[in-house]
């Protein structure tokens, strides 16, 4: 694992975990705790190092959250932004990794960054064009649709906090920030959500996937009976066997060998 920096603040940092093999496609996690801190990638780590040994690289990004000076709305999905772009840099220091396949996967608020991050590519928020295009997008238990967030009162008000207030308020910001007000996002999606859900309810996730698929987006839906908020985390866990079958169809099928 070697850690790189894309930006001078202390969480503009990500880790780079690499396989065996070069040219790997990229699966970049985004981890959650509703964008604030103390939360950090280090929930995600098994999930990079069970990528590792499954022959992908994965790149473990951190970002700047709620409580930090620069988190919150822009500069957190500014960060995410950043940061899938540095991919473009990696092979200055040897790394050899295939950029045609570059995978977000989020879990709860990173799933609302994972999927954003898939449909921001056409939305910079700067006049510097994307130089890495994400081609698919995992949401694990994500926060999905910020209108919701807001409405359902979530973490005591995370939204307002995230967002710097009321959808009233800020409508430009609830527009341009949540993934379900961005569809079609134009990439193949997998959503993977437990029906116990107490965090961010399952209902959420239905929502998105429907209206998704209405607007012509490729998404697949995966419930997890009796399963809750962090379950996810774990590599040895159904949750995340669905995320690596439909990684292992999604990037074969794309591009046969």
């Amino acid at each position: 694992m070697q850690l790189f920096r894309y930006g001078p603040a202390e969480s503009q940092v990500g880790d780079l975990h690499l396989p065996k093999a070069a040219h790997a496609p990229v699966i970049c996690l985004l981890h959650g705790g509703f964008w604030r801190l103390p939360y950090a990638r280090d929930q995600m780590t098994p999930l990079a190092e069970d990528l590792t040994r499954r022959g992908y690289a994965a790149w473990n990004l951190e970002y700047r959250r709620i409580g930090e000076k620069g988190g919150g709305w822009p500069g957190t999905v500014q960060d995410v932004y950043d940061g899938i772009d540095l991919l473009a840099k990696f092979s200055d220091h040897g790394a050899e990794l295939d950029l045609s396949r570059v995978v977000t996967v989020g879990h709860s608020a990173g799933g609302h960054l994972a999927l954003w991050s898939a449909g921001s590519r056409r939305l910079a928020l700067d006049a510097r064009p994307s130089r890495v295009r994400v081609m698919a997008a995992v949401g694990q238990a994500p926060a999905a649709d910020l209108m919701q967030v807001y409405e359902r009162n979530l973490s005591k008000g995370v939204a307002q906090e995230f967002l710097g207030g009321t959808p009233k308020e800020f409508p430009d910001r609830y527009a341009a920030a949540s993934p379900r007000a961005l569809l079609p996002l134009g990439v193949p999606q997998l959503l993977v959500h437990g029906s116990e859900d107490d965090c961010v309810p399952v209902e959420m996730s239905r929502d998105y996937v429907a209206a998704a698929q209405k607007t012509g987006d490729k998404v697949d839906y995966v419930e997890l009976p009796g399963a809750g908020h962090f379950e996810h985390l774990d590599p040895k866990g159904e949750a995340w066997k669905a995320v690596t079958e439909w990684l292992e169809r999604v990037l074969k099928g794309a591009f046969p060998t």
